[in-house]
């Protein structure tokens, strides 16, 4: 018998919007996931979001659950930061412990789901590193995806369609084919706290929040400000919301470890979709 509706819950962190289901006992297949993400997701004829996510349990025993996740186009994403906080949340409604694992590919992730907000940590040590494109002076970090950061003035993170413009222009730039990236314009406000607009790619616009992007973000701020060696903690605000990026920088092999994601991860509505 052909399945002809999809229960789903509607969830934003920080203005990140997230269409989620149970695929525990359904099993719909990752090409399924592929072709209808960009019917629910479309704002006008679907549910509309920022991507789909389905809930699974790990069949690997690796960890507790997994979180796969598909943007708008129906392409793959290597993680998402804010998805993955409302996944979290979702998985409480669904009898999981307030303190789990889930897997996204082949990297473990670790959840805390508290009263008013939700860490994630990350499985990730990564590094900063400085680039060129379009004659641009970039920051290329790595959060379990592809993020650039590019520091500009606060007065021009208003500027929308100039950032809708530049960001489709480096997220489709040669120096990063064949998968694109996702472009951060950034601008600080103190040694701890930074503005952030992401341009996304597989949305292919700005969105309200990008939590992976908050994180390559800080970790960007904190190497454009040489703030050396320690433990940190950054308020990213971002046109959702805040979101709270922890992490470890080490100066003698200019790392960055213990990288955790903190934020709000909120329920919208519950609904039947009609395939």
């Amino acid at each position: 018998m052909t399945q002809t509706t999809l229960s789903f819950t509607k969830m934003q962190g920080a203005g990140n919007d997230f269409i989620l289901f149970d695929n525990r006992s359904l099993k719909m297949p990752d090409e399924r996931m592929s072709e209808i993400a960009p019917l629910l997701c479309n704002r006008k004829f679907g549910i509309g979001s920022d991507g789909l996510i389905a809930l699974s349990f790990d069949e690997t025993k690796k960890a507790d659950l997994v979180m796969l996740y598909k943007n708008p186009d129906g392409s793959d994403a290597g993680m998402c930061g804010n998805g993955a906080r409302c996944f979290a949340a979702f998985a409480t409604t669904l009898g999981s412990p307030k303190k789990f694992t889930f897997r996204v590919h082949d990297k473990i992730y670790r959840a805390s789901v508290k009263k008013k907000s939700v860490v994630i940590n990350f499985p990730l040590e990564t590094a900063v590193i400085e680039k060129k494109a379009a004659g641009m002076a970039l920051l290329d970090v790595y959060t379990n995806t592809e993020h650039i950061v590019c520091a500009l003035q606060p007065e021009q993170l208003e500027d929308e369609p100039k950032l809708i413009s530049e960001g489709r222009y480096l997220r489709n730039h040669d120096n990063f084919k064949p998968k694109g990236t996702n472009v951060n314009f950034i601008a600080g406000i103190d040694a701890n706290n930074l503005c952030l607009q992401t341009y996304e790619r597989g949305v292919e616009n700005l969105t309200l929040a990008c939590g992976t992007g908050a994180i390559s973000s800080a970790l960007a701020w904190h190497h454009l400000q040489q703030s050396g060696d320690g433990k940190f903690k950054y308020r990213v605000k971002v046109r959702g919301g805040t979101l709270l990026v922890h992490f470890s920088f080490n100066n003698e092999n200019k790392r960055y470890s213990k990288i955790k994601l903190e934020g709000p991860a909120n329920f919208v509505f519950e609904g039947q979709y009609y395939l």
